[in-house]
Order: C-alpha cells, then structure tokens, then sequence
C-alpha cells in the first residue's frame, strides 16, 4: 500500500506502527496504517495476514 518516500516499516516488521495512518475511525477505536495494519485504541493489532496482536500499554499507563 505504501507509495510515499521513504516507505512505512511492513506489516511484519517490529516497528510496523510508525506506518503512516492512512483512515482513522477514533470515535470506533482504530486506524488503518499504510503497511495494512489496523490499530487499535487499546493498541492491539489486526495484522494483514489475520494475526491478533494483544494490547501492549506500557506498565507505568496500568498503574
């Protein structure tokens, strides 16, 4: 999906949330970004290929 320079980190990539938001649905709870991913308010995933990626907050936003 990416056709901007430099291109957005793939989908599979450990960095793949620095992807450019290409929809944004906020009152829903999720984007779109340019690699295929959708992310989630709580900041799990929904990568292209159906993985489930869980929500990954960091500790101190528990607390």
């Amino acid at each position: 999906m990416c056709t901007h320079t430099p291109r957005c980190p793939a989908a599979s990539s450990s960095d793949r949330e620095a992807a450019q938001v290409v929809a944004a649905h906020p009152e829903q709870g999720w984007s779109l970004l340019c690699n295929a991913v959708v992310l989630f308010e709580d900041t799990g995933e929904l990568l292209p290929d159906g993985r489930v990626i869980a929500p990954h907050r960091p500790v101190a936003a528990l607390a």
